[in-house]
């Protein structure tokens, strides 16, 4: 099984939408989009699909599906949806990988591709890194099912929308002119150990990262493993302060 999250629930987690009881008041009356889902949790694209995709009472008509990336520019292609809903973190690139290669159905100057990015990670460069390949906006998968329908809709119509928190991240990485620095000892690690290392840091127990990523405690204990191999820690209080020091807590 992929490693994913699912939804929860966070009220008003997208700036600038409202609230509400039902998910077809954020489309209007006649309103309709239509969407293709790319993670690569089979479980989180069904329970995204059960929540958003009753078309008569969302508008919103759920046309393809995909896990990975060379699924997801087939169906993107195949498809032309409005909004693409991209997980960053899949197998043979990633989100970005995604975004590259379907530069130019973004660029289409007739009923363009619009991407927004559904996932559990929070980090900054992972948010700007969609944001630079070309994603008009990124939600965390807290977000409910009515503000995420909102959320496509004003992507349908050119917008760009964020989770509260992020959106400082996308303000502050364009706002300058620096290019961010590499960090090796970073750049070692893969997403998904970035990610097991940002819960390790926040004081999550095995169990609990296990829970929240949808993996076993054996995988989640391998992920730490190798982490602290790689930076070469000792245990995990060296490694949250090595992350905090990188302020990726």
């Amino acid at each position: 099984m992929s490693d994913e999250t699912e939804t929860g629930a966070e009220t008003g987690a997208v700036a600038g939408t409202g609230g509400g009881t039902g998910g077809g008041a954020a489309g209007g009356p006649g309103r309709r989009v239509r969407v293709v889902l790319v993670d690569d949790h089979r479980m989180f694209r069904t329970g995204v699909q059960a929540e958003i995709g009753r078309t008569d009472v969302t508008g919103v008509e759920v046309v393809g599906e995909a896990a990975d990336v060379d699924q997801a520019v087939t169906v993107i292609t195949a498809t032309r949806p409005e909004v693409v809903l991209l997980d960053v973190h899949l197998p043979g690139g990633g989100g970005a990988e995604v975004l590259r290669r379907c530069a130019s159905l973004m660029a289409a100057a007739e009923d363009p591709v619009r991407f927004l990015a559904l996932s559990v990670s929070d980090a900054a460069e992972d948010v700007i890194g969609v944001i630079r390949g070309g994603a008009r906006g990124y939600v965390t998968k807290t977000i409910t099912g009515t503000d995420l329908v909102a959320s496509i809709f004003r992507i349908q119509e050119g917008d760009a929308v964020f989770s509260p928190r992020l959106a400082g991240f996308v303000l502050d990485a364009f706002a300058s002119t620096d290019a961010p620095p590499v960090d090796e000892d970073l750049d070692r690690l893969t997403q998904r150990e970035r990610e097991v290392l940002r819960l390790i840091a926040r004081g999550y127990a095995y169990k609990e990262i296990a829970k929240q990523l949808f993996i076993s405690v054996k995988t989640v204990e391998s992920h730490v493993s190798a982490v602290l191999r790689k930076l070469q820690l000792s245990n995990r209080h060296e490694l949250t302060r090595w992350a905090t020091a990188r302020r990726l807590v």
